[in-house]
């Protein structure tokens, strides 16, 4: 047992530069993830914001309540579907067209033109949430905006996308897909470019086309990490994207735009309803790592290696 840890330790002192690397990402999360959980205390009390740390402290405990409160809301039910409906929206057209553009990228030749679209699908991620914001507006603005500017031109009447909650979702799915489908593909060229060649050259040999090559070979070849990705997105289907919600949406919209995280913001940021808010963050953390417990553990099941 004794030279067993000497030989652990003995390893991670050659490699001591190694892991000293990994020190300011350990810091990052313990200081910005796991010190603000001490916060959570509030959430099962009911605190009053002006009284500072020793109104906190003493607070008196409410339990559930907070909880209970939010449950029983008349906010509750529509919120939940709007912000799952929104979450799987996006997941469901969102999540696969990363991995076509890698495929469609990784089978260009011309190195040119391949950083060419590469640059191009990249570019809107580096665009910030206003900037987006400002864009999609100039887009489709019922007054200025570019498209209704064209459907003036043929005659046709404007269309208020972002105030009518006919449109509003898909204008909020579409623009979403558009800033991360390039940036997401970065990784699955990553994993495309680990697959053996000799499998591809085998293939030729037997026949096979592109399409059955990347049917039969590089899609098991990524599934890994295309399995890995996917839970982490499920895991993260109760985060519909706040800035760029809170950032489009308008009272008109509330309907189907609402979600947990602009409605957590009107009530803690305006309202200061601190304690109440807290308890609404715990529950959609709380119900975040039952997705993420539960994908993995379906993953596991259907053969794939999963986080863990």
């Amino acid at each position: 047992m004794e030279h067993a840890i000497r030989l652990k330790f003995g390893r991670a002192w050659k490699y001591r530069f190694y892991y000293a690397l990994i020190i300011p990402g350990l810091l990052f999360f313990f200081i910005f993830s796991y010190v603000p959980m001490a916060g959570l205390l509030i959430a099962f009390k009911n605190v009053n914001p002006y009284m500072g740390l020793q109104g906190i402290i003493d607070s008196p405990w409410v339990g559930l309540t907070h909880i209970q409160r939010f449950i029983n809301s008349y906010y509750f039910w529509n919120i939940i579907r709007n912000t799952v409906l929104i979450s799987f929206y996006k997941l469901l057209f969102g999540f696969p067209l990363p991995i076509v553009l890698a495929l469609l990228l990784n089978e260009l030749r011309a190195k040119t033109f391949k950083k060419i679209v590469q640059s191009i699908s990249y570019f809107p991620h580096f665009l910030s949430a206003v900037v987006m914001t400002g864009m999609i507006y100039a887009i489709f603005s019922a007054e200025t905006g570019l498209f209704n500017v064209l459907l003036r031109q043929f005659g046709a009447d404007p269309v208020f996308f972002l105030g009518d909650v006919r449109y509003f979702r898909s204008v909020l799915v579409a623009s979403d897909i558009w800033q991360g489908v390039g940036w997401a593909s970065i990784i699955y060229l990553a994993a495309i470019s680990g697959v053996d060649p000799h499998l591809y050259e085998a293939a030729t040999v037997d026949g096979a086309g592109k399409f059955k090559q990347a049917w039969h070979i590089t899609l098991p070849g990524i599934m890994h990490i295309i399995t890995l990705l996917l839970i982490l997105q499920i895991g993260k289907v109760l985060d519909a994207g706040f800035e760029q919600i809170v950032l489009l949406y308008s009272p008109q919209v509330y309907q189907v735009a609402d979600i947990i995280d602009t409605y957590v913001y009107r009530e803690g940021i305006i309202n200061l309803n601190y304690s109440y808010t807290a308890a609404i963050g715990f529950f959609k953390s709380f119900f975040s790592l039952i997705l993420i417990l539960g994908a993995n553990y379906a993953a596991k099941r259907l053969g794939q290696s999963g986080i863990w």
